[in-house]
C-alpha cells in the first residue's frame, strides 16, 4: 500500500520539478531587462530593423562586385579556424592584447595590425557562411570576458548582416548568446554612455526583431 501510494505521488512531484526547471531555464535564456531610461522606443527599433534589412539587401545585391575588388597588400585574411588571428584582425593588437597606448605612427599612417581592420565590404564579401559563423563565435567568446568596444560593435553588425536566413542551429544559438551578453553589459553600465547603450540596444533589437527571437526583445519605453 505504502509503495503504491508513493508511486501515485511521484508523477506530480516530477511534474513540479520539471516546471521549476523550465522556469529557471527561461529566466537564464532570456535577456536582462533594460534599466530605467535605457529601453529603446518601438519606433526606434522598427527603424533599425528597416535600415538593417536595406543593408543586407544591398550587400547581397553587390556581393560579387565587392568580392572582385582587390584588397590592399597589407590585408591578409586569417584562415577560418584561426581564432586568435581573427580576433587580432578584427579588433587589433591594441584591444586584443589590452595595450593601453599605441606608438606614435603619425608619419607612417594607420597601422591596421594595431587598431584592427574595419569590416569593409571587400573583406566581408569574401567570407562564406562557415567563416562568418566562426568569426562571430570568436568575437562573442572574446566579448564574454571583455568590455564592449566600437570596433567590436562594427564587426558584430557586419557579421549579422552577412548571416543567411534561415539560420543554422549554431548561428541561432550564437546570436541569442550575443543578445544576452549585450543585455548583461547594459545592466552593468553605471554611467549612461549613450553611444554604447545605443550600440548594445541595436544588437539586441536586430537579434530579437529581425532574426525573430522575440522572447529577447526589449519592451518599448
Amino acid at each position: 500500500m505504502s509503495r503504491c501510494g508513493r508511486g501515485k505521488n511521484r508523477p506530480q512531484k516530477i511534474e513540479k520539478e520539471a516546471d521549476s526547471k523550465h522556469f529557471m531555464f527561461s529566466q537564464i535564456s532570456g535577456c536582462q531587462p533594460a534599466p530605467e531610461g535605457y529601453s529603446p522606443t518601438l519606433r526606434w527599433q522598427q527603424q533599425q530593423v528597416a535600415n538593417f534589412s536595406a543593408v543586407r539587401q544591398s550587400l547581397n545585391k553587390h556581393r560579387n562586385h565587392w568580392r572582385s575588388q582587390h584588397l590592399d597588400s597589407n590585408v591578409i585574411m586569417p584562415k577560418s579556424e584561426d581564432e586568435e588571428g581573427w580576433k587580432k584582425f578584427c579588433l587589433g593588437e591594441r584591444i586584443h592584447s589590452e595595450i593601453d597606448a599605441l606608438p606614435n605612427n603619425e608619419n607612417i599612417g594607420i597601422d591596421y595590425m594595431k587598431v584592427g581592420f574595419p569590416p569593409l565590404l571587400s573583406i566581408v564579401s569574401r567570407m562564406n557562411q562557415a567563416t562568418v559563423t566562426s568569426v562571430l563565435e570568436y568575437l562573442i567568446s572574446w566579448f564574454g570576458e571583455k568590455k564592449f568596444t566600437p570596433e567590436l560593435g562594427r564587426w558584430l553588425y557586419a557579421l549579422l548582416a552577412c548571416l543567411e536566413k534561415p539560420l543554422l542551429p549554431e548561428a541561432h544559438s550564437l546570436i541569442r548568446q550575443l543578445a544576452r551578453r549585450c543585455s548583461e553589459v547594459r545592466v552593468m553600465e553605471e554611467n549612461k554612455n549613450e553611444e554604447q547603450i545605443s550600440a548594445l540596444n541595436l544588437i539586441i533589437c536586430l537579434v530579437s526583431r529581425y532574426f525573430d527571437q522575440r522572447d529577447l526583445a526589449d519592451e518599448p519605453s
